[in-house]
């Protein structure tokens, strides 16, 4: 099933402000609804109500305030996002209290502004799927994913809600946590899914071959242009070119993908000539981008083009159970391969997959299981099968596994000599800790910390007032 983009509407009574901000959003996955009173805002809510909602507190017939306690009253699950050059600390607690997921001061930034409503996204996109996990909503597999745990859903739902925009994707994530296959998702469940999706592994191919590989080459270019050649670019012209490990690609070809991006237009190699071509991009990396730009080996203006839609796909050793539904399901397949049986795993085999720690991931569980399958006959999979490494766990995070020689013993935890501080002070640290750690994103640090944006405030208003904030 594919997802609609977000709906948001934003309220706002100064036009040349709400044309700014349009304009800020224009390229943000959302359908954007305006309107310049309280009472237009209060009657598109009442026909439909918007997934977000962007209120100005100061409107010309009534205050925000009043939009909030409604919404409030009738439970409507709209994500607020409050905007006003009146702020304060007491405004954001009251408006917080009222259900406010957010409080912005004016004049808003660009940058500002997108962070915001991407955080709200996110926030209601993590708010739906612990709404489906308590009733009983999961799904194992997803258009080659297998997985369960929380962390995927969220995965499942961000590619559904990317893959309808035209906008590009970054994947980030470790080796072997899946990313062409949640390029290939992306592609399936897009508009442009009966047009060819082309694959570009930026670090397979050689430095001087790159720029031909992406644009394609004329007769005679180079030595060994024999013929000319049509590139990735031009293969995937309606579709979707995908470029796998992009922080490999050097700076000068960076420039060029960099030009490609803003005209649209494909210059092959030893051609003067430039072909516009309709392609959508997906890119992914296993690095950091961020510290890749702060090192000076990515362009900045090159990561701001293409980190539009970011896509995270989470290691191995954050997904839980996870590990044993995809084991189980690299079982079935290369038992059917291989011509064996084999019934699954006994209970201190699947103990010692959920204690290592996967650095490969999901590529070293397949491996793994493929190795395990070709060796041994069957039926079962027991811990004496498994590679030695796997099994050489910290006894503490083997959760029972070391019932066999090859596991190290168990031993007792070493607890630390410390300060043993005032409860209330931990929690004003923990609190304080968790919002530079959020980079002041206050909603964020709430949902971590399992505890309301307001309870925030209200703790942040009250240290303010002691000296202690």
């Amino acid at each position: 099933m594919q997802q609609s983009q977000a709906s948001l509407l934003m309220v706002e009574d100064s036009t040349p402000l709400a044309a700014v901000y349009q304009a800020y959003l224009k390229d943000e996955p959302l359908v954007l609804s305006l309107a310049n009173s309280g009472q237009a805002a209060m009657e598109a809510i009442r026909r439909q109500p918007p997934d977000i909602l962007l209120l100005d507190l100061q409107l010309p017939d009534m205050s925000g305030m009043e939009i909030l306690r409604f919404l409030n009253e009738q439970q409507l699950g709209v994500c607020v996002i409050v905007m006003t050059g009146h702020g304060s600390v007491d405004l954001a607690v009251e408006a917080m209290r009222l259900g406010a997921h957010d409080f912005i001061s004016k004049p808003v930034s660009a940058e500002r502004l997108r962070v915001t409503l991407r955080n709200s996204l996110h926030y209601r996109q993590l708010d739906r799927l612990v709404n489906h996990y308590r009733n009983g909503f999961q799904r194992e597999r997803f258009e080659g994913f297998v997985g369960a745990s929380l962390a995927m859903q969220e995965v499942y739902a961000r590619i559904e809600t990317a893959a309808a925009s035209k906008a590009t994707i970054f994947i980030t994530g470790e080796s072997g946590t899946g990313k062409e296959v949640c390029a290939e998702a992306i592609h399936r469940l897009s508009p442009r899914h009966a047009q060819p999706f082309v694959a570009l592994n930026c670090a397979a191919i050689p430095r001087e071959l790159m720029e031909s590989e992406i644009f394609g080459h004329v007769k005679g270019a180079f030595t060994g242009a024999v013929n000319e050649r049509t590139g990735a670019a031009g293969k995937a012209d309606g579709g979707t070119l995908f470029m796998d490990e992009l922080c490999e690609m050097d700076l000068e070809l960076q420039s060029k993908l960099l030009r490609f991006l803003q005209t649209g237009a494909v210059q092959k190699v030893g051609s003067s000539q430039s072909v516009k071509v309709d392609v959508r991009i997906v890119c992914a990396t296993n690095r950091d981008p961020l510290q890749e730009v702060a090192a000076g080996r990515f362009r900045e203006d090159l990561y701001y083009r293409l980190h539009v839609i970011p896509v995270h796909l989470p290691p191995l050793r954050e997904r839980g159970d996870d590990v044993l539904r995809i084991a189980e399901h690299f079982l079935h397949d290369f038992s059917l391969e291989e011509g064996k049986v084999f019934t699954g795993f006994t209970e201190t085999a699947r103990r010692a997959l959920l204690a290592y720690a996967w650095p490969g991931n999901i590529r070293q569980l397949q491996n793994i299981i493929r190795q395990v399958v070709v060796m041994n006959p069957g039926p079962e999979i027991r811990v004496e099968m498994l590679p030695a490494h796997l099994l050489a766990v910290p006894a503490a995070s083997a959760g029972g596994v070391q019932e066999t020689s090859a596991m190290q013993p168990a031993t007792p935890p070493v607890m630390p000599s410390a300060v043993i501080l005032p409860l209330a002070e931990v929690e004003r640290q923990a609190i304080l800790e968790a919002i530079a750690a959020c980079e002041g994103n206050i909603p964020q640090a709430a949902r971590l910390l399992e505890v309301s944006p307001s309870t925030l405030y209200r703790k942040l208003q009250s240290w303010q007032k002691t000296g202690k904030a």
